[in-house]
């Protein structure tokens, strides 16, 4: 189906216009047009609201390791899979804030920070609220990832001055069940329902390589597109098998598959940061090109996500040096 055929009221419209609740049909019916067209699309919108040769580079940071009560079948950190990964304690404050500082000069704008957790429990909020302030301090945007939230620990994080919350939502609520049982898609949406009504900008996405088919990542985008605001950030991430969790021998996904989920991801959600978050280890530049081109305008640099592998600072400003890309400035998003 050609590019004409699909054009939605959303490209069409004014863009300060709500645009109609996606259906999933609809969504599928552009994620299954030919390459090139369904690229053209993604590269038209994505040009309409951002620089596309500018690309937002965050940092994560592991604050809290392993023992999580939780059994999602991707991770390493549960406590239920016997991945080896040793539980350890809080950090430091001021460790998190001397890595953040770290991050900061060598050109990562957001801090993101992430926490093994099912939720937090009030006797480590202070010191996670400290953590907050003192990243903020360093004038880097704010991020974190705690497990589920509460609406009164969301206002806390609100008033701690965090800019943005991370709850993905990981697949389709069809196929969720498969893949974790130990909370509910509705567990998930109640928490980033507290994130947006505290104020906080909600990063939220999913997971590709979970056993899911084509249908599941659509509805997945369809959820996300349809909240009430969709989320600022929106990362996409490619299943890392890791030894001794359910999915540890997952098939993995197709390349062109992969980018046609972040092209889609962009159409919808047109003004939300798109991210290429894990697995990048295992992209190609060639694939990694392709999806900046279908959209995706945020990563995470460094050397490790939480508990994985990612490619290094250098290995990525080779790749953006080649493609032209610059790393945005904190003002340019």
């Amino acid at each position: 189906m050609h590019l004409d055929d699909q054009t939605t009221a959303l490209e069409t419209s004014d863009p300060g216009q709500a645009a109609p609740e996606w259906t999933s049909a609809r969504a599928r019916a552009i994620f299954d047009q030919p390459f090139m067209d369904l690229l053209f699309q993604a590269q038209t919108v994505h040009r309409q609201y951002h620089d596309p040769n500018k690309v937002q580079l965050s940092r994560l940071l592991s604050i809290k390791t392993g023992g999580c009560p939780e059994d999602c079948g991707y991770c390493s950190q549960s406590a239920k899979h016997g991945t080896g990964l040793k539980a350890s304690k809080l950090l430091e404050v001021q460790r998190v804030i001397a890595e953040a500082k770290r991050a900061r000069d060598a050109g990562a704008t957001r801090y993101c920070m992430g926490a093994a957790w099912r939720s937090p429990k009030d006797r480590d909020m202070d010191q996670v609220i400290a953590m907050v302030e003192g990243v903020k301090a360093l004038g880097m945007e704010t991020c974190m990832t705690l497990g589920m939230l509460d609406q009164d620990q969301a206002l806390r994080l609100k008033g701690a001055g965090l800019d943005y919350y991370n709850h993905n939502i990981d697949t389709s609520e069809a196929h969720y069940d498969k893949v974790i049982t130990t909370r509910s898609f509705a567990d998930r949406l109640e928490t980033l329902a507290n994130v947006r009504e505290s104020g906080i900008k909600v990063c939220s996405g999913g997971i590709l390589g979970l056993g899911e088919g084509a249908q599941d990542r659509v509805d997945m985008l369809v959820t996300l597109a349809n909240l009430p605001e969709p989320p600022e950030s929106v990362p996409i991430n490619m299943l890392i098998p890791i030894e001794g969790t359910p999915l540890a021998d997952a098939a993995p996904v197709d390349p062109v598959d992969f980018v046609r989920t972040i092209a889609l991801a962009r159409i919808m959600m047109p003004k939300s940061h798109v991210r290429l978050s894990a697995g990048r280890t295992a992209m190609t530049d060639e694939m990694q090109a392709l999806c900046f081109f279908a959209g995706a305008n945020s990563i995470f640099a460094g050397d490790t996500l939480l508990t994985a592998d990612n490619p290094g600072e250098d290995h990525d400003m080779r790749l953006f040096a080649k493609l032209g890309i610059q790393p945005m400035r904190r003002d340019e998003h």
